[in-house]
């Protein structure tokens, strides 16, 4: 059974990334004693980012988990408290929101949820032993810079497989579009930009079956496999991009919030951040599928704080 708090909160943020995070701060600064209740991943996955190159204000690019440690040390100077726990459940019906963990119930008069989205992965091996910073991405914005003039492979056929292929040849040598079937998912003038460039080959009917490692632990090759024929290949390469889809971490609100058929939540007409309850704010990358960058993730946070603090004062 789990505990409950006795405090109830003024304001209760869900996710710890940039949109959490700026949340934090712009609520602490209004005095609001913010709590942010970190999931499973704190720091979000900009955590998992070697350098960050494309967030204002680091002309020589910034690391990571060091962006993400200073946002959180300027939340916690403006009063924001943190706890390491993951929301199951919620009970947004009354005037106090009602949230519960496995071991404890958490209460609030507003709510932000900035619970990010996971990159949906292959499921391989290698993958996860060289993601972040050692070969293995699912972001050719945040990274492709740092495959300047090597060979990658961009894993997927929908337009995010596409757009991201295109991106790359912006600095790669070559790049390898890998997809299952021998037709992209892509829209067609999508599919037809990247069939037709110079710099990607196409990898048709094939699916990888691991990601190798050189001595030092980063990317050397893929292998793969052939769905027609079962034969089996390896490609040199030094990156490997997944762009299969991301996973919105919205579970814990099906039936309570108004989510998109894919699990996005969707905004009230007319903003952002605003959902179907009053008082309940969403940012970052479990409401954008669109952007995901950590730049518009933190203009959201801040969106869904201002627009808290406004509906606390009326209240």
């Amino acid at each position: 059974m789990s505990e409950t708090e006795s405090i109830i909160h003024d304001v209760i943020i869900l996710g710890s990334g940039c949109a959490g995070l700026t949340a934090a701060i712009y609520t602490g600064r209004a005095n609001l004693k913010p709590l942010v209740i970190e999931g499973t991943q704190p720091g979000g996955q900009l955590t998992t980012t070697s350098e960050v190159e494309n967030f204002p204000g680091f002309p020589d690019g910034v690391d990571g988990f060091m962006l993400m440690d200073g946002l959180r040390k300027q939340a916690t100077r403006f009063e924001t408290t943190f706890a390491s726990d993951l929301i199951e459940s919620v009970d947004l019906s009354g005037s106090v929101k009602v949230l519960k963990s496995s071991t404890k119930t958490y209460q609030t008069k507003s709510l932000i949820v900035a619970t990010g989205a996971s990159p949906r992965l292959i499921g391989i091996p290698g993958e996860k032993e060289m993601f972040g910073g050692k070969g293995v991405t699912t972001c050719a914005t945040c990274d492709g810079a740092f495959y300047r003039d090597m060979d990658v492979a961009v894993i997927g056929g929908g337009d995010s497989a596409c757009e991201e292929a295109l991106f790359l040849t912006r600095f790669c040598s070559k790049v390898y579009l890998v997809h299952r079937r021998d037709e992209l998912r892509a829209s067609k003038i999508m599919a037809d930009r990247a069939v037709n460039h110079e710099k990607i080959e196409m990898v048709w009917n094939t699916v990888p079956t691991s990601i190798e490692g050189d001595e030092t632990g980063n990317v050397k090759s893929i292998k793969t496999r052939n769905t027609q024929d079962n034969s089996e290949g390896e490609i040199p390469l030094k990156g490997v991009f997944i762009a299969i889809g991301h996973v919105p971490n919205s579970k814990a609100f099906e039936g309570s919030l108004n989510l998109d058929d894919q699990g996005y939540f969707i905004p009230e007409s007319g903003s952002q951040v605003r959902t179907n309850i009053p008082g309940v704010y969403v940012a970052g990358d479990c409401a954008d599928h669109f952007y995901r960058q950590a730049i518009t993730a933190a203009g959201m946070g801040c969106q869904a704080a201002i627009e808290a603090e406004r509906w606390l004062a009326e209240q």
